[in-house]
């Protein structure tokens, strides 16, 4: 039997953190449809992101990225968060829409362009320390589009010296989060294209470096919760990105493309113990709202994450341990499905209720009046976000 309690005090301890990107005018390459109401500034972005925390009650840290969050001081914008009853989390490094990146960034063949590169991710860890950040994420576009383009050994060689340089300035109480795709925008090579790749750099480098799972950046059909078992085992699993596709994009929202495979992921991050506080896995979002409302396309994907883990944390374990034990595969299999077609929206309402939360985040935002209040503060000015 499942103990609803336990499972209801885990919740209560969930931590999800919303992309500040994700509150802006984004999208597509091909392009971005304008929204009223997004932020102007990185202070806005927090602004949003607090209206998610405050709804779900399980979203307390917004992640920035980095040139898009510049500010001149960072210490108050950690100080501004705090006031907003959030806090600043993983910085995200950008060497990706520079012109001198066509050809890469820490792979580059000209040294001069991989040094710049190298200083920006160094910058960033400057303000890691700036925010009290634990986190830096590190994604690289690079890679090739042609057979013979670049030495493909070379360029692992480069990506190993930035790594173990960025590896260096780290503080005791830091980490770096490699990320990987398996391609795109470079469509022969790409010089981090899978978990294995990413967990080869991060294994030689030592416990700081760590491999995030981004959900959207497999190839279709590969066993993503495979790869999470596999990390959490190895102590390598630094946390998620979690988006959902699908064809090749990757910036849905969370368990709408696949909510089951989105619980085999928890299941196995319950049962590794990645749901505990001490293993340090991150359970971000990683996602771009282009025709969906941002502020509740981000409480809807926070909710679906919750759900998922609430599925989760009611597997009967030492049934599907009896079954799996005796080799009854149809009663494992049986086990496992009853919990993921347990209905928990009941459940979570209820836990919001207990946390002083209203039962449906979806519709307390909505009431809130928060949407129209912005529209109008924001209609002047530059909105931020990215142009496709």
């Amino acid at each position: 039997m499942t103990d609803i309690s336990a499972a209801k005090d885990a919740l209560r301890r969930q931590h999800i953190e919303t992309p500040s990107w994700a509150y802006g005018n984004s999208g597509t390459r091909f392009k971005v449809f304008a929204q009223r109401g997004v932020p102007r500034t990185p202070q806005e972005k927090i602004d949003d992101a607090a209206q998610v925390h405050r709804f779900t009650g399980v979203a307390p840290s917004v992640a920035l990225h980095i040139p898009w969050d510049t500010v001149d001081d960072y210490g108050a914008l950690a100080a501004y968060a705090k006031e907003r009853g959030v806090q600043i989390g993983a910085i995200n490094t950008n060497v990706f829409q520079d012109d001198d990146y066509m050809l890469g960034s820490v792979t580059n063949p000209d040294p001069a362009i991989r040094r710049k590169a190298l200083d920006h991710l160094l910058e960033c860890v400057d303000i890691m320390d700036a925010t009290g950040s634990r986190d830096l994420k590190l994604w690289f576009s690079d890679g090739t589009n042609y057979p013979g383009q670049d030495d493909i050994r070379a360029r692992q060689d480069r990506m190993a010296e930035a790594l173990s340089a960025v590896y260096e300035r780290l503080g005791d109480h830091q980490r770096f989060l490699l990320e990987y795709k398996l391609f795109e925008p470079a469509f022969y090579t790409t010089d981090l294209p899978d978990w294995g790749t990413s967990y080869a750099h991060c294994l030689k480098l030592g416990p700081k470096a760590q491999v995030v799972v981004d959900t959207g950046h497999h190839a279709p059909g590969t066993n993503i919760e495979f790869i999470v078992a596999f990390l959490l085992r190895e102590g390598k699993l630094g946390g998620f990105d979690f988006n959902s596709r699908f064809y090749a994009d990757d910036d849905l929202m969370v368990g709408a493309a696949d909510p089951f495979q989105l619980f085999r992921i928890m299941h196995e991050v319950v049962q590794g113990g990645g749901y505990d506080p001490e293993t340090g896995v991150a359970f971000m979002l990683d996602q771009c709202h282009n025709i969906e409302p941002k502020i509740q396309g981000q409480i809807r994907s926070v909710m679906n994450v919750q759900e998922a883990t609430a599925k989760a944390l009611l597997v009967d374990t030492a049934a599907l341990r009896a079954a799996q034990g005796s080799g009854d595969v149809l009663g494992a299999n049986a086990v496992f499905m009853d919990a993921y077609n347990t209905d928990v929206r009941p459940l979570l309402a209820e836990l919001r209720e207990e946390m002083g939360l209203d039962a449906d985040p979806i519709a307390a935002y909505l009431a809130s009046g928060y949407y129209e209040k912005v529209i109008e503060e924001r209609k002047d000015g530059q909105a931020a976000g990215w142009g496709a």
